[in-house]
């Protein structure tokens, strides 16, 4: 009788462990003290004596950003670093600018599902599901339409209009994190071998070399 107990007893903790995220806070809220040298999975508390208004504001989301870049988009986080009463709370917020026909670059939140609304202009999105199928799945949104790209897989945006587009875009996560995968894989330091990346590409490495120079 104790061997079936002991299984079951593991296979709950498993189970648990596996759908595990970010955890619920314990207590009403716990602002991100961003002065602290204690570093811990998330941020210290601030003491909750001295929380004020201001630990749970942030302004600007409505100015448009400089886009200075060969992308032709801009992203701006509101994020635990922006707004310190998000610690805890497992949330955060992007604007993303972008120019005529910019593009957001295929990229993942390890930490974090997005689910992104446009609010003017029109984007082409998508996402590619995990191996075995490496399956593409695209939509064309236009303002007020809403899509959702799930935590860890590889997505992108692309302003398919001839005027400039923004979207805002939830994430389920005070810290989600952002890989962009050309700069990962191409704008590493120290650099991924050429060789590496040429067979992983089937390419030649001078190839690999001059797209490295690029980032």
């Amino acid at each position: 009788m104790a061997a079936p107990l002991l299984f079951l007893t593991f296979l709950a903790i498993t189970c648990w462990v596996a759908w595990a995220s970010e955890p619920s806070p314990l207590q009403d809220f716990c602002v991100a003290d961003l002065n602290t040298p204690v570093k811990v999975n998330g941020l210290v508390c601030k003491d909750p004596k001295l929380v004020e208004a201001k630990d749970f504001f942030w302004s600007g989301l409505n100015v448009p950003a400089a886009i200075n870049n060969p992308v032709g988009s801009q992203a701006t986080p509101v994020s635990v670093a922006q707004i310190p009463g998000l610690n805890t709370l497992g949330i955060s917020l992007v604007r993303i600018d972008f120019a005529p026909h910019g593009i957001n670059p295929p990229h993942m939140h390890p930490r974090a599902t997005e689910i992104l609304t446009v609010v003017e202009g029109t984007l082409l999105v998508g996402f590619v599901t995990s191996i075995p199928e490496n399956r593409l799945i695209t939509k064309t949104l236009n303002k007020g339409d809403v899509f959702v790209f799930p935590v860890g897989l590889v997505h992108f945006q692309q302003n398919i209009g001839n005027g400039s587009a923004v979207a805002l875009a939830a994430l389920s996560s005070q810290n989600p994190g952002v890989i962009l995968i050309a700069n990962a894989i191409f704008g590493s330091n120290p650099d991924i071998s050429t060789d590496i990346l040429a067979k992983a590409f089937q390419t030649d490495p001078a190839i690999i070399a001059n797209i490295q120079a690029k980032f």
